[in-house]
């Protein structure tokens, strides 16, 4: 049987998995079979991250949300202050009350004040 060189093909492949790694450091760049573990480790690691930022904007937003409702209410915290919410029919995200309670602390006072109408 006559031999097959696979020169081009084997470039090939070779050259769309570097693709990736340009951006990489020394041999991780440089070498194949290196460039391949480090290439499935940085997939492993973004799909990863990706689902932790999710995770973390999260608990940014409910720090921020319970900031703002202690600095209202004594005695208050963020799990009484989002249970009102949903008894009140109040249903507003946790970004968005972030956000709200950034900017416009007014408007959290607001919102605070039509709850403490409503229990009474």
């Amino acid at each position: 049987m006559t031999r097959i060189k696979r020169g081009s093909i084997a470039r090939t492949r070779r050259n769309k998995i570097r693709f990736f790694a340009s951006k990489f450091r020394g041999s991780h760049s440089r070498l194949t079979r290196s460039i391949i573990q480090q290439g499935l480790r940085a997939f492993v690691s973004s799909h990863r991250d990706r689902e932790k930022k999710k995770r973390d904007f999260r608990r940014l937003w409910i720090t921020r949300i319970n900031a703002v409702i202690r600095g209202i209410e004594v005695g208050s915290s963020y799990s009484k202050g989002i249970n009102n919410l949903y008894k009140n029919q109040l249903i507003l995200n946790r970004k968005i009350l972030a956000q709200i309670a950034i900017s416009n602390r007014n408007c959290i006072f607001m919102i605070s004040n039509q709850i403490l109408k409503n229990r009474v």
